[in-house]
This record gives C-alpha cells, structure tokens and sequence, in this order.
C-alpha cells in the first residue's frame, strides 16, 4: 500500500490528473459532505475533479457548495462510465467495499484509474492503491482535512471546503455526543468555524429542512409502528412499503428514525427495518458493549462500527423481523 503523501506530486504535476470522487450508496452528510469537501479543494488546487455517486440521496444535503455537479450514476449511466474509464485517479470515500456503491463498483474495479480509500469504517477490503483509514476517526470528513493537513494545504481551505466537512463531523458524531468523537475532533470542527462554516446555519440545513409529510411519517413510526422488546431491552420499528408510500416518503425520510429508540431508558438496541421494495434495509444503533457490526454481518449482510451498523435482506418484511427476533436470545447477554 502506497503512503498518501505520496500523493502530492502526482496531482501537482504539470499535466493535471482527472479525478473521480465517489462515496457509498444514498449517501449521508459524511458521504456526500467528505466528497464535495474535496471536490472544493481540488477546485482550489485547479484540478477537474467530479463527484458520481451510485444513486441519489435525501434533499436535505443539497445545499452544499457543489452540489449541482454530482453526477448520479443511476441516473446518468453513461457520462458516469465515461467519467469513472478515464480517470487517471478515484477516490473512494466513507466506504471500504465495492459492493457499497453497487453497480458502479464494477466499473471502478475495472478501471485502469488509481484507487485513493479515505474510510473509517472496519474491515477493507483490497482494492485500492493509497489509503487513509482509520477506525479512530469520528468520519470520513474529518479524515479529509487531515488529508489535506498532510498534504500541507490547510491554508487553502475556504468557506465551501470547510461548510461540507463540518456537516459530515456534525452528523456523524450525532452532533458531537457519539464515543467516536475526540478532542482532536472538536479541534478539527474548531478549525473548520474559523475557516468560515456556520454551524447553526448547517443545523437548520439538516435538521430543521424537513417536509410535514416526513414529520407525519415520523410520529406514525413512534405512535404505532415502534415495539419494545423489553426482555432484551431492544427497541424495533419495521416499516413497510404501502406505508412508505402512504406518506409519500422521499430519499433520507427514514434518516434518524433508528435514534429514537435509542433514546429510551434502558434500551440498549435500536433496529430499523425499511422496505425498500428490491430489499429491506436496516440500521442498527447500540449503546455500550453490544457490537452492532457484529450482529449485522453474522444475520444480516452487513456491517459498519461497532455501535452503528446497517444491513440487508431480501426475505419479505415479516420474515427480516421474525429473524432478527429469533437472532436476540443469542446477545442476551450483552442486552441484559
């Protein structure tokens, strides 16, 4: 594995590199925030850089600086092909595992490109040529400013760079509550507010941006669709796709859902089972010692951090559900 400093002189040559950024599937505030964040600073450094991302993701991210230029590759197939066999390099942000941007990860593994992996997540995968991973980090956008600390250009962060990698750190530590975040976390937010990002503004961007539709949708999850599995102090909610559609839910509606669980005393896991219609999708949140990426992997096909996790099935709805509770006595242990 190359050292990412190495990096330096390839992207400051005199022939400029084409570059492709790309980040998981629907992603989140520290998907797309690490990837714009970097296309803003390789705007800086007058390098063509473009976003693609595997498939769209919830209107409450679209402010950032940049935004109009991703390109989704559900969407817009071919020019992301193009883009993706001509790049001289792809960076591949907030994932380890080229199967969490779907059917673009054939054509990124296919690729003649070098591959640039900046993720905190556990367990990559070998399919890249430089790499800045670290399961230290509170997220990916904060591993993006000390990329380009190492690279010893923090002088030419600006408001846009700074804007997007704030909302990632905000977002992904749970506004700073979460174990992931340390000191050097809050010296990095630190860092990003004097350079010009403005946290109440980015707060009311992600958090208060939401339709009354998803409002309504929320409370009906909690009012009638939330169980409580008080013998493993468990807390589910199951959601399926007529009533998806019943409240005309768009992309990131469901963001956050799985939290309100966990905030229930004495729950120490939180599950959400979303039918996606091709597949059910579910996040996992846990509290202490239960090893969420570990549950989602051994039943689920997933993984993550420890207490964050998300996973997948293709059983119906009712079936995920029985399983995930006939799966619960062997935690119990953890749980109790």
């Amino acid at each position: 594995m190359n050292n990412i400093a190495e990096l330096k002189p390839l992207l400051l040559a005199t022939t400029k590199p084409k570059i492709v950024i790309t980040t998981h599937h629907k992603p989140d505030a520290d998907a797309l925030g690490s990837s714009l964040g970097l296309y803003n600073f390789f705007l800086q450094l007058n390098i063509t850089a473009q976003v693609v991302t595997p498939t769209d993701y919830g209107n409450f991210l679209m402010w950032m600086p940049g935004e109009a230029t991703v390109i989704n590759f559900e969407e817009e197939t071919e020019l992301a092909k193009q883009y993706v066999s001509e790049a001289d390099f792809i960076f591949c942000l907030d994932f380890n595992s080229l199967k969490r941007i779907n059917l673009l990860g054939d054509f990124v593994q296919q690729s003649n490109a070098k591959k640039v992996m900046i993720d905190h997540h556990l367990q990559p995968e070998n399919f890249d040529d430089y790499r800045l991973w670290t399961t230290k980090a509170s997220s990916t956008c904060e591993l993006i400013y000390w990329f380009i600390n190492t690279l010893q250009f923090d002088h030419l962060i600006n408001k846009e760079i700074a804007s997007c990698l704030y909302a990632g750190i905000m977002t992904d530590t749970a506004s700073f509550k979460h174990g992931s975040t340390t000191p050097n976390t809050h010296r990095v937010a630190a860092e990003l507010l004097e350079k010009g990002a403005e946290s109440n503004i980015i707060f009311e961007h992600i958090y208060d941006n939401f339709s009354e539709d998803r409002t309504r949708f929320i409370g009906y999850c909690l009012s009638e669709k939330l169980q409580i599995l008080k013998e493993y102090n468990t807390a589910l909610i199951c959601v399926n796709a007529t009533e998806l559609a019943n409240y005309n839910t768009l992309v990131g509606d469901s963001e956050g859902l799985v939290n309100y669980g966990l905030s229930i005393k004495g729950i120490k896991f939180s599950v959400l089972v979303v039918d996606r219609t091709v597949s059910r999708k579910m996040s996992f949140r846990s509290k202490g010692n239960f090893p969420a990426n570990e549950f989602a992997r051994k039943f689920f096909n997933g993984g993550g951090h420890f207490n964050a996790a998300g996973g997948e099935s293709h059983d119906n709805i009712e079936e995920v559900e029985l399983k995930f509770k006939k799966a619960l006595p062997e935690y119990a242990s953890f749980l109790n």
